[in-house]
């Protein structure tokens, strides 16, 4: 009778560790998920601004056009890296360095199209009259500060799975179920120094 006891008592032992740990890494795997999710959920918030932008450049380069006809140059440059830009696409389930460095770059030569395209606006009085590109540079300024507050979403949102993932023990279970790290956006190059004002 006492073996009969302690063998069950021994085998609930047992289930209540396999039960446990059962709800242990399910607890932890669920946790990765959603943080996963919520990562994706902020890159495709960052992408919606990006593509705001791109949607926002025709108008903005036809008006231009109407008015800077001597300016192709400028314009088939905002053309092409709005063309590249959107040649870039990014799997956000392999969010690595690599891939976000090729996305910014292809948006970061957009944004220097685009305010070389600025630029030559300034020296067209009448285009800078223009209530259409006022509008359009109002929302292509605002889409601008939208994509800035994103990109700080997702990098937050990034920073908090990514710590998630590699804290001790979840680190041994997101390599078992095939959670990586997720890349961060960085500041441009020379972001770091002040630009030279010269009057």
């Amino acid at each position: 009778m006492f073996k009969n006891k302690t063998l069950w008592i021994v085998l609930a032992v047992i289930a209540v560790i396999i039960f446990a740990s059962i709800g242990w890494v399910k607890g932890i795997y669920n946790n990765m998920v959603t943080q996963d999710e919520n990562v994706k959920t902020a890159w495709s918030q960052v992408e919606n601004q990006y593509q705001r932008r791109l949607d926002l450049i025709p108008n903005l380069v036809n008006t231009v056009k109407g008015y800077a006809t001597h300016e192709q140059q400028t314009l088939e440059g905002v053309i092409n890296a709005r063309a590249n830009a959107t040649r870039v696409n990014i799997n956000v389930d392999d969010l690595d360095e690599e891939s976000l460095r090729r996305f910014q770059a292809a948006q970061g030569e957009l944004s220097s199209a685009l305010s070389r395209l600025l630029a030559v606006a300034e020296q067209y009085p009448d285009l800078k009259a223009n209530q259409n590109f006022l509008e359009l540079q109002a929302q292509l300024e605002g889409t601008e500060n939208r994509i800035s507050v994103e990109r700080k979403r997702y990098n937050e949102t990034a920073q908090q799975y990514n710590t998630y993932i590699r804290s001790f023990p979840n680190n041994m279970l997101a390599g078992m179920f095939g959670f990586h790290q997720k890349a961060y956006f960085a500041a441009e190059t020379g972001a770091e120094r002040a630009p030279v004002v010269e009057f």
